[in-house]
């Protein structure tokens, strides 16, 4: 038995280093190791259970072709040679007749590293000429808020988070997705730093806080600008920073001028006087600091209240010192080129967003799509309006193909089926999005059955289709040095450490070490292509979807056990509706309870539990179950619908609005 060190590259900010031990080729237990400081020698629960999807019932081992029904999930094994034929026949065919972009790449990614996503993929599709994918069911309405204000500026690593004597932490539940900043959190207010976080439900960190604003969601926006309007009239806001080193600031004040702390705190559901509290304690605090997650981005207000979030750093003054500042996203603090890695311009060709996928496959917008291309995504799982993309996916016209580790509830609906390897079975490259660090991701164990890597895949592809050129980065090392060309010791420290930390250290102070990529410089408070962009204006609030029909908001959020729905075939138990006692009564539930959730959408049969961590008025369904998780075979996709966020185009799951009764004769 040997043990080895590889990296987790599953979709969370952590990307922790592992030791695998490894018995004749097959992995047997996955640990932390002990040299990487963020991992802290402990991993989550859906990592050490990994080796059951590695090798498990569900797990995809030979190529399929269909052979019944398109959604009966029949097939027959093939090789990959007959594979690869099947499927260029069928791009030559669908070019032909209805030209490329009727052929779409139905991709998300979040579980891969720099060499699975983006790299030969994007290479294939791009001098394909097919449909360009908006990748925008997560993190569309964020990005497009920090891009707009600070561009690429990445945040407080996790590691300073204790020098800071106030933490804010919004929209995020470390406990289900980040679990190793839960210590640091708990190490921080040890030594006295307060502690206020920002969410619906009451989560394990939120009933340890000094201060839990329980929102009603979708109000995020009111409250943070009611934190703007009285920086600005109170004379707490940096007016000194905000000179030196903003523009925008007065427009910011005008739009949040309108919020007082009362208004704010109606909408929202909570106590003025807490807002009061929060404001004074966030403009006294040094250094202060913003953990903002994307809970609440997925809302009608999404991108709006993500920037109100992001500028409160600036308008307060609370950046040039360690520990002060915000938090999001840190994936861009090791510099990777994967458009040198593709070596394609990418194709001028339409763009889909991905949340109007069922509308596309169902004819309802835009030019038909005739050949889908499905990998890193399980769409039946993850998209909105669940019976619209099954019934578009249900089309015997439409060619798919699905490409993945495992049985998903999108395999039943293809008509090509590729196995793909894991993360123990490939090599790849991770940045991770909570440290300032990137590790290698190394195969370790003997592939199962007949599966490939992604750049495997692809690269064949483009020769079987003479879509290659003779100056292609090919095979892992090719793209390594492809995506590190801007800086070539990347490939030197990971070959020395496994590890690589950002040129000015794991540890960067914001507006020291890293400023906003601005044109100017400077950060952008009010950026006019955002206020253009959303319907109503940047910082305007969209009233409360809920309708008397459908009053209760339905939160699909993250657990410990899947990370999005991946491992979700893991689980076979039946998924549970939770539920405040104030909402149950008057309809005559109790726990236990079959009950039907259900809009004009569709409707998801399961059992009820009353939860004293709910506010009334919101139900909570978990995030990433799968069709063997409900009685009906639907989850809470089914009742989300596929309207956008103000800014970027993103999901607006967080704007479900359902009504619960009793399941009658279930």
């Amino acid at each position: 038995m040997a043990t080895l060190r590889t990296a987790c590259p599953l979709d969370c900010p952590d990307a922790c280093s592992l030791a695998v031990e490894v018995e004749n080729g097959i992995a047997t237990r996955i640990d932390a190791t002990l040299d990487n400081t963020f991992t802290q020698g402990f991993i989550c629960s859906k990592v050490r259970r990994f080796p059951r999807r590695v090798y498990g019932d569900a797990r995809l081992r030979s190529p399929l072709r269909r052979i019944g029904a398109k959604g009966e999930g029949r097939f027959e094994e093939i090789g990959w040679s007959e594979a690869y034929d099947a499927i260029a026949d069928a791009i030559e065919r669908v070019r032909d007749q209805a030209g490329a972009e009727a052929i779409l790449p139905l991709s998300y990614g979040g579980s891969n590293g720099a060499l699975t996503q983006d790299t030969t993929d994007a290479r294939f599709f791009a001098r394909l000429g097919a449909s360009r994918l908006k990748r925008s069911v997560c993190a569309a309405a964020t990005g497009a808020a920090i891009s707009g204000i600070y561009a690429s500026m990445p945040g407080v690593a996790p590691e300073d988070y204790p020098e800071a004597a106030l933490i804010v932490v919004w929209g995020a539940n470390p406990s289900a997705a980040n679990i190793h900043l839960v210590p640091i959190l708990q190490r921080a207010q040890r030594a006295g730093t307060i502690l206020v976080v920002i969410d619906p439900r009451r989560t394990p960190l939120a009933a340890k806080a000094d201060l839990h604003l329980q929102l009603h969601p979708g109000t995020d926006l009111p409250v943070a600008l009611s934190l703007h309007r009285w920086l600005f009239e109170s004379g707490a806001a940096d007016r000194s920073f905000i000179e030196g080193h903003t523009r925008g600031s007065d427009a910011l004040s005008r739009r949040s001028s309108e919020w007082s702390f009362e208004r704010a705190a109606d909408l929202a559901g909570v106590d003025a006087s807490d807002l009061d509290w929060l404001a004074r304690s966030y403009a006294k605090a040094s250094p202060a600091l913003i953990r903002c997650g994307w809970g609440l981005e997925r809302n009608r207000n999404g991108g709006s209240a993500v920037a109100a979030v992001l500028a409160l750093p600036a308008v307060a003054g609370k950046f040039g010192v360690r520990g002060g500042g915000y938090t999001l996203s840190n994936s861009r603090s090791i510099p990777l080129r994967s458009d040198r890695a593709a070596a394609a311009r990418e194709a001028q060709t339409r763009i889909v967003n991905m949340n109007h996928v069922g509308r596309l496959l169902n004819g309802d917008e835009g030019p038909p799509v005739d050949l889908l291309f499905v990998y890193n995504n399980n769409p039946v799982a993850t998209l909105p309006d669940q019976e619209a993309v099954k019934r578009g996916l249900a089309r015997e016209d439409l060619f798919t193909v699905v490409f993945d580790q495992v049985h998903t509830d999108t395999v039943p609906f293809a008509d090509i089926v590729l196995p793909a390897t894991t993360f123990l079975e490939h090599h790849d490259l991770r940045v991770a999005y909570g440290p300032h660090l990137a590790q290698d991701v190394t195969p370790i164990v003997d592939r199962v059955g007949e599966a490939k890597p992604n750049y495997e895949v692809f690269e064949a592809l483009c020769d079987r289709l003479g879509l290659d050129q003779p100056d292609d980065p090919l095979g892992v090392e090719g793209l390594r040095r492809a995506l590190a060309s801007d800086r070539p010791r990347i490939l030197e420290d990971l070959a020395a450490t496994g590890l690589v930390v950002p040129e000015t250290g794991g540890r960067p102070v914001q507006m020291v070490d890293l400023k906003p990529d601005t044109p100017d410089g400077r950060i952008d408070l009010f950026p006019e292509h955002l206020d253009r962009e959303a319907p109503e204006g940047l910082y305007a609030y969209q009233p409360d979807p809920a309708t008397h029909d459908y009053p209760l908001a339905l939160l699909s959020p993250s657990t410990h056990r899947t990370t999005n729905s991946s491992l979700g075939e893991l689980y076979r138990d039946q998924a549970v509706l939770e539920m405040a006692t104030a909402d149950a009564n008057p309809r005559g539930l109790a726990s236990g309870d079959l009950v039907r959730i259900h809009n004009r959408l569709g409707e998801v049969h399961c059992a009820v539990r009353l939860s004293p961590n709910l506010r009334p008025g919101v139900v909570v369904l978990p995030k990433g179950i799968w069709s063997h998780n409900t009685r009906n075979g639907a989850t809470s996709n089914a009742l989300v619908n596929d309207s956008l966020t103000d800014l970027g185009g993103g999901a607006t799951f967080n704007d479900c609005r359902v009504e619960v009764v009793g399941l009658v004769n279930p």
